[in-house]
Formats: C-alpha cells, structure tokens, sequence
C-alpha cells in the first residue's frame, strides 16, 4: 500500500479518508500496515472516531507551519501527499474577500505543504482538496459546470480556495510538483459538524427542538456522501492525471426540501419546523466527465442510507 500523510486527518473528511485508506487493499485494520501519517493542528482526534484511527502517528501544529515536521516526514516517506486542512466553514473566512486566517489557513498553509512536498528526495504526489465555491455563480437554467467554467467565486471561502488552486498550478510550474487538484462540491455524512446543513437538521430532531429551524428548503445543490468523496480522492492519487483539476461530486441536482422530507419521515414525521428564508438559490452542479472517464470514479452511496446513517450517528451521540 502507498504511504499516505493526510493533513487535517482528524477532522470531517481527513477522518473518513484515513478509514477508507485503512481499510483498503487487503481489508487490514491495522494502521501499521496502512503507512498513514496525520497532520493535526491540535494533535488529537475527536471522541467520535473510531478506535483503529487513534492508532495512526500524528504530527501537531498549525498547517502553515508544517516545515517544522520536515524530517519526520521525511523518514516517513510519504508516496502521497492529501492535502485537505482547511478553514472550511465559509461563514469563518469573510463575507467579500478572505478573513486572515482564511488566508492564513488557506492559501499560507497550501503553500507551506507544497514548498514539504519539494523538499522531499522522493517526489510524492499531491491531492488538493478545493472546492466547488470557486466557480462563478450559475442559474436556474444553466447550472452543470465542467472545470473549465469561470472561476469567479463570490465570498471569501471560494476566494482563498482559488488562491489555494494557484498556488498548487504556480508549484507545479515551477518546481514540478506532481499535483492534482479535487473541486469538491457539497458532501455530508458522519461526524459532520452541526453547522452545515443536513447534521444541522438532524442534531434539531435529535435533541428534540419544536419547530426544527430550516434557512431554506428551495436550495438546489450538489451533495454527496463523504465517503463517496473520500475515495475519489484515493482514485485520483492512483489514477488522475498529473497537474489536472477534478470534479467531485453526485452530479444531481437536490432540492434542499426533498432531502429535508427525507429526514423527517425517517426521524419524526410529525415534527413542526419553519423555513427562515424562501429565496431559491442554485449551487453549481458538477460534470463529471473528466473524473469518470480518467479513473471510473462516480459516487455509489444513496442519499437515503446518507441520512441514514448521519442520523444514526447523532442519535448514539445524544444518548452517548
């Protein structure tokens, strides 16, 4: 198996993605076999995880800062490199142009990982996780993007992620850096943080709030299962071709209320909620062509078993 170091391993996405990569192959569960190194800013992993993934060596500290932990990277000899740390909340990273920290996070610690992955003698590949907010607004009618639609984000989050994506084009220019960007579009699962969408929803219902409180059912938007997204990013370390941009995501187009209805009847059918907002707003919805004819990837998990098994989680986490 190829050694991986997975930047912001503990959180969201870098916790289903050293799962998926600990599992994967010969199906062991030992992370001494798996050859996975995580970078994590407060070196620790949230209760939540399960026990295999504590086994896993990490390395402490701020993304940007990550030459500090050179030569224990170095021994440790990464074949891949996942960047995936981030300041992933937008509502954190400035209303117009990206908060210092976002910068800081974003784009510094992009660079930092990037100027690692060129001082290693044995060249290691790199995926970097970005995102789907860097692409200029579409319509109701016009809403498929391939990656060679504009790149005109709108907030600060999406700014500071095509910042990040310049960085990985202007290293790959100038150094040679083996390097693949991922455009992730909106994914959900497991021990998402309450604060975006669906474990928004379903942390209300879990802990029994009258009315569940909803900012918009008429958002239509691209969503996916992390772990669907996870291992497209396995299949582009392997697979994708160097120096490209990805797509990944379901490339169906979800109303925000038809999965909301889905949760309801599956939580509590009867339960009261209100809608903040009525605006209809449309996300990007991801072509995905490229990804699928260069590595066969396309994601396979049904929404239902998403909220499935994300209300599962916040239920056991209530009565935990």
């Amino acid at each position: 198996m190829a050694r991986s170091l997975i930047t912001g391993i503990t959180g969201f996405a870098g916790s289903h993605l050293a799962s998926h990569l600990l599992h994967s192959d010969d199906g062991s569960s030992d992370p001494s076999e798996a050859k996975i190194l995580g970078c994590s800013r407060y070196g620790r992993w949230p209760a939540n995880v399960p026990e295999s993934l504590r086994q896993i060596p990490l390395v402490t500290g701020e993304i940007d800062e990550i030459a500090q932990h050179r030569n224990q990277i170095a021994q440790f000899r990464p074949d891949w490199i996942f960047h995936l740390a981030a300041l992933s909340f937008p509502a954190d990273c400035g209303a117009d142009e990206p908060s210092e920290v976002a910068r800081r996070i974003n784009v510094e610690g992009t660079r930092a990982v990037l100027e690692l992955a060129n001082s290693l003698a044995h060249s290691p590949r790199v995926v970097v996780a970005s995102s789907s907010y860097v692409y200029a607004p579409v319509t109701a009618d016009h809403y498929l993007v391939t990656e060679e639609y504009a790149t005109k984000p709108k907030n600060g989050y999406g700014k500071s992620k095509l910042a990040a994506e310049n960085e990985v084009l202007e290293a790959t220019e100038r150094w040679g850096i083996k390097a693949v960007i991922a455009r992730s579009f909106n994914h959900t699962g497991p021990r998402q943080s309450a604060r975006m969408m669906l474990p928004e929803w379903v942390y209300q219902f879990a802990a029994g709030h009258r009315p569940v409180r909803v900012y918009s059912l008429n958002s239509f938007l691209d969503l996916t299962d992390v772990r669907d997204v996870v291992r497209a990013y396995a299949m582009l370390a392997e697979r994708g071709t160097t120096n490209s941009i990805y797509n990944v995501g379901s490339g169906v187009c979800r109303r925000s209320g038809d999965v909301f209805a889905q949760l309801r009847q599956m939580a509590d059918p009867q339960r009261p909620f209100v809608e903040i907002s009525s605006t209809r707003r449309q996300h990007p919805i991801a072509d995905l062509t490229r990804i699928r004819g260069e590595t066969g990837w396309e994601a396979t998990i049904p929404l239902e078993q998403t909220i499935e098994n994300t209300w599962a989680f916040w239920r056991m986490e209530k009565d935990g």
